[in-house]
C-alpha cells in the first residue's frame, strides 16, 4: 500500500488509522506541527530551571507527585518510569493495535501540547514506517492513567530498550532492530516519560479497528438474515419502508432498505407471496431483524461520536496549554472510550444472538417450512449441519459473558491516588474476541442458509442472495453427504471477515437497483 498519513496538520481520521495500522501506510509529521513541539518545548526547560518543583517536571509521578527531584537524577527518573511501568504480561497483544496505539500517541505529541522534544516525535514516526512493533503484553492497563503499560512498552523501545518486531515479525532486540533502522535511541528528558504514557491510545486504537470491522460486520448480518428469511420461507413485506416510517430509527430504516435490496425480485419470496399462503406471522428472529440490526448500527453510530471527538483530543498529565500553563488533570481517564466498548460488546452478542436462532430453525423440520432435518442429505443416516448450529450456539453463550461491561469494575491502585480506574483496555480486548465470534456465527448463518437455498431449487434466489451463494460454492461444496465440516466453517468466516460477503451482495443488489426506479439501495 502507497498511501501516506500526514500526523500534526489535522486530526487524524478513522480511516487513516486503519491503513497505519493495518496496512502500513506511511507516516509524515507535519513541518508547522514539529515546530509547535519545539515552542512547547522551550516552556517546559524554562520551567526545569525553576527552583519551585512542578510535576512530571522536577518531582515525581502519582503518590510521589510531592517529592522534589534534583536536576542531575532527572533524566534517570524519566528512564526509571519507562522501565517499571513496562510491566505488561501475557500473550502478545496483535500488531495492528500496537501500530494504532503508537499512531495515536504520535498524534498527540504533535499538537505540541505534551512538551516533548521535536526528536521524540520524528523517532516515533520513524518507527512506525520501518516496521518496527513493541512487544507489548495482554494484561497491565487499567485503563487510568491512560494505558499506562502498553504505552510503556512502546516508550521502552524508543529508548532502545526490551524487544520489538522487526519488519519481517522477527522478534528482537529494541536496539538492534534499531540500530539495523538507522534509528537513534532516544534519551528521554524532564517530563517526556510522562507524555509518552498519559493517554487512550490502546482503547481507542482497539475501538476504531473494531467500529471498521462492525460497519462492514453489521451489513454482513443484513446479508446473513436476508438469506435466512428467504430460505425459510418468510416475508419480506415486514420491512415496507412505510412500516419503518412509523418508527423513525435512522440504523432501523438502514437495516430494513438492505433487507429489501437483498431480497428484491426474488422467485423464492414471490414463490409464497399469494393468498395460498396460511403463516400469518414469521417468528422475531427472521421479522424483526430491522429493529435488532438497526439498535446494533445506532449502538455504532453513538461510538463513532465519542471516538471522532477522542480523535481531536490531547490527551496527557500534566498538559502544556494554549497560554503556557502546565497544568494537571484528568482526562486521560478512560471512562467515555470504555463506555462505548462495552455498549459495542453488548450489540455484538445481540446480533449474534438472533444470528444463531435463525440458524437453529433452519435445521428444524417443524420449523423450517418444508426443508429436511438438520438439512442432511440422508436422514437418519447424515448429521447435516446440525454441530454447526452447536459451534454457533457455543459462541453466542461467550458472546453473553464477554458483554459484561468491564467499565463498572474499578479497582484501585498507586496507593489509592489512582483510586477509580476505567477498564477501558480490558473493555477494548474482549470487544476484539466478541467480534471475532460474531464473525463466525454470521458465517454459520450464511454456510446453513446456502445449502438451503440450494434445497429449495428448482426456485432461484434473489439477485443478492445468490451472488453470495454462487461465491460460497466457489469454496464450499453444496448439498451432500456427510463431510469434514469444520474447514467449511473456516472458508466461510475468511469471506465474512474479509468483507467479501458484503461486498458481493452490494454489487448484485446495486446492479438490480440499476434496473429498477430508484428506492433506496443498500447501504453500508
Amino acid at each position: 500500500m502507497n498511501a501516506r498519513v500526514t500526523v500534526g496538520a489535522s486530526p487524524l481520521t478513522p480511516r487513516e488509522v486503519v491503513d497505519v495500522a493495518r496496512h502500513d501506510a506511511r507516516v509524515d509529521v507535519d513541518a508547522d506541527a514539529l515546530q509547535r513541539v519545539a515552542d512547547t518545548r522551550a516552556l517546559i526547560e524554562g520551567l526545569a530551571d525553576d527552583p519551585q518543583p512542578h510535576y512530571g517536571i522536577s518531582t515525581g509521578f502519582g503518590a510521589l507527585a510531592t517529592t522534589f527531584i534534583a536536576e542531575d537524577r532527572r533524566a534517570q527518573l524519566q528512564a526509571s518510569l519507562i522501565r517499571s511501568h513496562a510491566a505488561g504480561t501475557g500473550a502478545e497483544v496483535e500488531r495492528e493495535v500496537i501500530r494504532a496505539l503508537m499512531l495515536l500517541r504520535l498524534q498527540t505529541l504533535a499538537t505540541g501540547r505534551t512538551g516533548v522534544r521535536p526528536v521524540v516525535v520524528e523517532t516515533y514516526a520513524a518507527l512506525l514506517n520501518a516496521g518496527i512493533t513493541p512487544v507489548v503484553r495482554e494484561y497491565g492497563s487499567l485503563g487510568c492513567s491512560g494505558d499506562l503499560a502498553p504505552l510503556s512498552h512502546v516508550a521502552l523501545a524508543v529508548m532502545g530498550e526490551g524487544e520489538v518486531r522487526d519488519a519481517s515479525g522477527e522478534l528482537r532486540a529494541a536496539a538492534d532492530a534499531l540500530a539495523a533502522a538507522h534509528i537513534a535511541p532516544v534519551a528521554l528528558r524532564e517530563k517526556e516519560g510522562l507524555a509518552l504514557i498519559n493517554g487512550t491510545d490502546g482503547m481507542l486504537g482497539m475501538l476504531l479497528l473494531a467500529l471498521h470491522d462492525l460497519e462492514m460486520l453489521l451489513t454482513t448480518a443484513d446479508v446473513s438474515a436476508a438469506i435466512s428469511i428467504e430460505s425459510q420461507l418468510g416475508t419480506d413485506a415486514v420491512f415496507a419502508a412505510d412500516l419503518m416510517a412509523l418508527r423513525p430509527q435512522l440504523g432501523q430504516a438502514d437495516s430494513a432498505a438492505n433487507l429489501r435490496a437483498f431480497l428484491a425480485d426474488s422467485p423464492i419470496v414471490a414463490s409464497h407471496r399469494g393468498p395460498e399462503c396460511t403463516r400469518v406471522q414469521d417468528a422475531y428472529s427472521l421479522r424483526c431483524v430491522p429493529q435488532v440490526h438497526g439498535a446494533a448500527r445506532d449502538t455504532m453510530t453513538h461510538a463513532a461520536l465519542i471516538a471522532e471527538r477522542e480523535l481531536v483530543s490531547a490527551v496527557d498529565n500534566p498538559v502544556v496549554t494554549v497560554d503556557g500553563r502546565v497544568e494537571s488533570n484528568g482526562n486521560f481517564h478512560g471512562a467515555p472510550v470504555a463506555y462505548v466498548l462495552d455498549f459495542l460488546a453488548i450489540a455484538v452478542a445481540d446480533v449474534a444472538s438472533m444470528s444463531e436462532r435463525r440458524t437453529d430453525r433452519a435445521l428444524d423440520v417443524s420449523r423450517s417450512n418444508g426443508l429436511p432435518p438438520f438439512l442432511a442429505d440422508e436422514v437418519g443416516v447424515d448429521s447435516g449441519l446440525m454441530i454447526a448450529q452447536y459451534a454457533a450456539a457455543g459462541i453466542v453463550s461467550e458472546l453473553k459473558r464477554l458483554a459484561a461491561p468491564a467499565s463498572v469494575d474499578s479497582i484501585p491502585s498507586s496507593a489509592m491516588q489512582e483510586d477509580h480506574v476505567s477498564m477501558g483496555w480490558a473493555g477494548a480486548r474482549k470487544l476484539r474476541r466478541a467480534i471475532d465470534g460474531l464473525a463466525r456465527v454470521l458465517a454459520i448463518e450464511v454456510l446453513t442458509g446456502c445449502r438451503a437455498l440450494d434445497l429449495r431449487a428448482p426456485l432461484q434466489p434473489a439477485a443478492a442472495t445468490g451472488a453470495v451463494r454462487a461465491l460460497v460454492r466457489e469454496h464450499v461444496q453444496g448439498p451432500g453427504p456427510d463431510r469434514f465440516v469444520s474447514p467449511e466453517i473456516e472458508a466461510v468466516t475468511d469471506l465474512v471477515a474479509s468483507g467479501a460477503v458484503a461486498d458481493v451482495a452490494r454489487a448484485a443488489a446495486s446492479r438490480g437497483q440499476s434496473r429498477r426506479e430508484p428506492s433506496g439501495g443498500p447501504t453500508g
